[in-house]
């Protein structure tokens, strides 16, 4: 006894001696103590993590999942590279610090499988129950007769005798007719297929198939364990006896508690996380003291949370951040870690590994394809997607091989080769599927659900849907895009802006129609209110909740709060809303909306732009660099009625949301004193979604950019409230937005001016009252090399953009641009021109009778002719709205990137020298023109359209 109490003394002095002073001391840091493991562990999390996370950002670039990257980080990690430096593995991983190593990774695999329940939907299986069995079963029953077939012969090769070969057996079984669910759920919402029919089956097939290769995987735990076969039976009754309690007392009981807490309705609270995080590690505790893994109890406990309000969704929120950036990297990392490539020696080592990846791939793609095909009735290229995808293994299959080692049923050379095989299956996954199934060949599902019964030929090409009937030439079919809900009283206002007059009654009773258009194409004879799709927009992260919110997009339809406002909205209004949901990838959000568009057969795509406005400056107003001598008004500040001042303290360019820099130090380019770095970076990323959006389009675009609120509480009454104010220089985008203007002016609460602006030679005008074009670079093509001098800041935005796309056309030759011209005179001479009565001769009276003309729409059309056309337009726009007290104006405008008539860069400068720059992404994004308005602080909201691409010449 006293030996034992000072050798526990011994202990506490040793530990008390060696660690005072630490690494300032000379003592090394990846020195393990098992008194204290924690500084080697945190050695390896940084070590693991790290590479895992580098190899992932290589990795992504060809699509492939997580996964691969943390198993390629454990082998580079293992004997197979860096472990053949000399004293790597004896400092970084040395054997005695594995257990810990492995004690956290197993506690992250638990919670994994505890999210891999939540992410299972039983509903999925019920809707499409009887092609998800065939294909799941048949996906499973011909890998595992194969598998079965070849593990005798690498049993004989490669298995200690010691090993009964039933359980090894097993083992390759259940590895070679799994398939990762989880991973799965990824590449199919990476790949946009979850609302295919193919995606619906092997999303359901996949769960199926999830359900059973866990169930297996414990049978073969309990077998292996047992040592008899009675033993065997008790585990297996208790295994399931534990799973009914679960799913049946426990799961009621949890359902009970969630609406007690309040945790359906206002996400989980602490109580309701507690007893949840309990039952997982109860769960997974009684699981394995009964002789199967722990993991298979976490996996049971997910499945009985209510499903209810999104809960699963929060909870996996709340959890899946831990568990995938340090938990799933440990354990995957020690796969790779126990997996020695250097084992693979031989030639029938390798023989046998090309053999385990040829017999995986063909069992589970056989059997998938022949059910599909030949049970479920899907053509040959659909079918073979589906085997395709099933033939995914990722984590799980890895999952299955790690319970199989640590059993002692496999071998590490065994272990070696069924890991290369994972690998390689779940990597050719998704470029397999990308060849063998393009966008163009998919087939959707129908609003209701899953559609498997529609007509296709024999290359998954679907016949279109006949286009609606269409009155007149109005547009009446929107996408609005919905991605934030500070865009959401925009996109309504403007909604709101463009939906036509309802029929009036006439003194017959029968209704009459509000024809404003001053030409009868303009307006057919039947109303039709505007259909609009809301498309909202959820970025797909590297989460698990993001995957799982678009395998419940369904019930997400009629839950998003966006939706459900503008749903609302649109039944307040008169407003057919078809909602939509996309979850996408970031890069692909720009071809979503054009892909939702297409599929609408929308007229135009409506898109938001409202950047975050702070207060920029603090302190007093900068000095302008403008010449004291300036009296020309077309060279003024322009206020409008309630809007900020320039000259104002606090902020006085908070009228301009993209300011991006002071003015007065627009010579050296410094943003000090500016906390808008975050705007800016923000702002830039959206401009490029905006400007995919622009170059994808095959159809006619709107951008919103809103500087306050539309004031949409005027357009049904009787006093006007709104103006719109558009500047024409010619070209089709401004063709398209003047007819956008008169069809927005049948609405009586709507009035425009329309200016159509000539410039003149400028050097009839030029005076020292002109400031310098010297102080500001606005740069000399669309690279605009120049503008660093203003914006240093944007020279490197977030990593998260790909590319800088924009629209891009041919080169104008002078037959094009005659046709634009011609063009615009024609769209001008329709509109501008007063309508004339119709001289019919009646031969019997041989008089003349006039028919009655429509009414002409409450639109003023002027023309000016100005050497500064930008000032002389925001001069007309801001006169416009001091005659019209208490009514808002909104700028409508061209993008005009495309033959623009007038190149007003020069004069854009100078406006930027007076009100203040904005930077390169602005200008490119929403043109010149609108650019003008937006640094002048004019108008409410500037509309900024662009002409779908039918050519230059196009003649309406």
């Amino acid at each position: 006894m006293p030996e034992f109490s000072g050798h526990i003394i011994s202990l506490f002095n040793a530990r008390a001696a060696t660690d005072q002073g630490g690494l300032l001391s000379g003592k090394n840091p990846t020195a393990f103590n098992t008194m204290d493991p924690l500084r080697l562990w945190i050695i390896q999390v940084g070590v693991i993590v790290a590479t895992a996370s580098l190899l992932s950002l290589a990795l992504r670039k060809l699509r492939q999942p997580k996964v691969i990257a943390e198993v390629l980080g454990g082998i580079i990690l293992g004997p197979t590279a860096m472990g053949r430096i000399p004293g790597f593995t004896f400092r970084i991983f040395p054997e005695q610090s594995i257990p810990y190593l492995s004690l956290v990774a197993n506690i992250g695999l638990v919670l994994f499988l505890f999210l891999v329940g939540l992410e299972i939907d039983s509903g999925v299986i019920k809707r499409n129950a009887r092609l998800s069995a065939t294909v799941s079963l048949a996906g499973m029953i011909l890998p595992f007769g194969i598998g079965s077939g070849l593990s005798r012969a690498i049993y004989k090769q490669f298995i200690s005798p010691d090993v009964q070969f039933t359980h090894f057996l097993l083992f390759t079984g259940v590895a070679y007719s799994i398939t990762a669910f989880p991973v799965l759920c990824r590449i199919l919402t990476e790949l946009k297929l979850l609302d295919t029919t193919v995606g619906i089956v092997v999303l359901s097939a996949g769960v199926g198939n999830d359900i059973v290769g866990w169930t297996l995987l414990a049978l073969s735990v309990a077998l292996v364990n047992a040592g008899s076969g009675v033993t065997a039976v008790y585990i297996l009754l208790a295994c399931v006896g534990w799973t009914l309690f679960l799913i049946f007392p426990v799961k009621i009981a949890l359902r009970w508690l969630a609406r007690k807490t309040g945790s359906i309705e206002g996400g989980p609270s602490v109580t309701f996380m507690t007893v949840t995080m309990l039952l997982v590690f109860a769960s997974a505790f009684f699981t394995d003291v009964i002789g199967v893994h722990a993991i298979f109890g976490a996996f049971v406990a997910g499945l009985i949370v209510p499903r209810e309000g999104g809960l699963a969704i929060t909870i996996t929120e709340k959890l899946e951040d831990m568990v995938s950036i340090i938990f799933l990297p440990l354990y995957f990392t020690l796969s790779g870690l126990s997996t020695n490539l250097g084992l693979l020696d031989d030639g029938i080592t390798w023989a046998y590994t090309f053999a385990i990846m040829i017999t995986a791939f063909v069992g589970k793609f056989g059997g998938c394809f022949l059910a599909a095909r030949f049970i479920a009735g899907f053509n040959s290229r659909e079918s073979s997607v589906i085997g395709s995808l099933m033939s995914c293994k990722g984590l799980v299959e890895l999952i299955v091989l790690n319970v199989g080692l640590s059993a002692g049923i496999l071998s590490p050379k065994v272990f070696s080769m069924f890991v290369l095989e994972a690998l390689v299956l779940t990597f050719m996954t998704t470029p397999l599927v990308t060849w063998l199934y393009p966008m163009h060949l998919r087939r959707r599902i129908s609003a209701t659900g899953a559609n498997f019964d529609n007509v296709a030929d024999e290359e998954g090409i679907t016949q279109q849907k006949n286009s609606p009937t269409r009155s007149g030439d109005f547009k009446n079919r929107f996408t609005v895009v919905l991605d934030k809900l500070e865009h959401l009283p925009a996109m309504m206002a403007l909604t709101q802006l463009i939906q036509p007059p309802a029929p009036q009654p006439s003194d017959r009773g029968e209704p009459t129609i509000d024809r404003r258009a001053s030409t009868s194409s303009q307006i057919g004879t039947n109303w039709n209110p505007i259909s609009t799709e809301a498309l909202r927009l959820i970025e797909l992260s590297d989460r698990v909740s993001a995957v799982m919110k678009s395998s419940a997009s369904e019930s997400l339809l009629l839950t998003d709060p966006l939706l459900s406002i503008f749903r609302m909205f649109g039944q307040l209004n008169g407003v057919n809303v078809d909602p939509t949901l996309s979850i996408v990838p970031f890069d692909d959000l720009a071809y979503n909306v054009v892909e939702h568009a297409r599929n609408y057969e929308s007229d135009m795509i409506l898109v938001p732009w409202l950047p975050p406005i702070h207060d920029a400056f603090d302190g007093p107003a900068p000095e302008y660099p403008t010449s004291p001598k300036n009296k020309s008004p077309v060279h003024q500040p322009v206020a409008l009625p309630g809007a900020v001042n320039q000259t104002s303290s606090k902020n006085p360019h908070s009228n301009n949301p993209f300011l991006l820099f002071k003015p007065s130090n627009l010579r050296t380019g410094s943003s000090e004193g500016m906390p808008s770095a975050e705007m800016s970076t923000v702002s830039v990323i959206h401009s490029q979604f905006v400007r995919g959006v622009f170059s994808q389009a095959t159809t006619d675009v709107a951008l919103f950019v809103d500087r306050g609120t539309l004031d949409s509480t005027g357009l049904r009454g009787a006093r006007t409230r709104q103006h719109v104010f558009l500047p024409f220089f010619g070209g089709p985008d401004d063709r398209l937005a003047l007819e956008f203007v008169v069809q927005i002016c049948t609405n009586s609460g709507v009035r425009a001016t329309v200016v159509r602006i000539t410039k003149t030679d400028m050097s009839v005008v030029v005076t020292d009252e002109v400031p310098r074009p010297a102080e500001v670079h606005l740069g000399q093509g669309e690279g605009d090399a120049d503008q660093k001098e203003i914006e240093p800041n944007l020279l490197t935005i977030s990593s998260r953009i790909a590319g800088l796309p924009d629209t891009v056309y041919g080169p104008h030759n002078t037959e094009a641009r005659m046709q634009s011209d011609t063009a615009d005179n024609i769209i001008w001479a329709r509109y501008a021109t007063p309508p004339q009565p119709t001289v019919a001769p009646n031969s019997e009276t041989k008089s003349t009778r006039s028919t009655a003309s429509p009414p002409v729409p409450p639109i003023e059309f002027m023309t000016l002719t100005s050497p500064l056309p930008l000032h002389a337009a925001i001069q007309q726009a801001s006169d416009a709205s001091e005659l019209l007290p208490g009514s808002k104006i909104v700028i409508v405008t061209g993008r005009s990137r495309r033959l623009a008539v007038e190149n007003h860069r020069v004069e854009l400068r100078d406006l930027m020298l007076e009100h203040g720059a904005v930077g390169a992404e602005v200008r490119k994004t929403i043109g010149d023109v609108a650019t003008a308005f937006v640094v002048a602080g004019v108008g409410s909201g500037v509309v900024v359209l662009q002409a779908a691409g039918h050519g230059a010449g196009n003649i309406d």
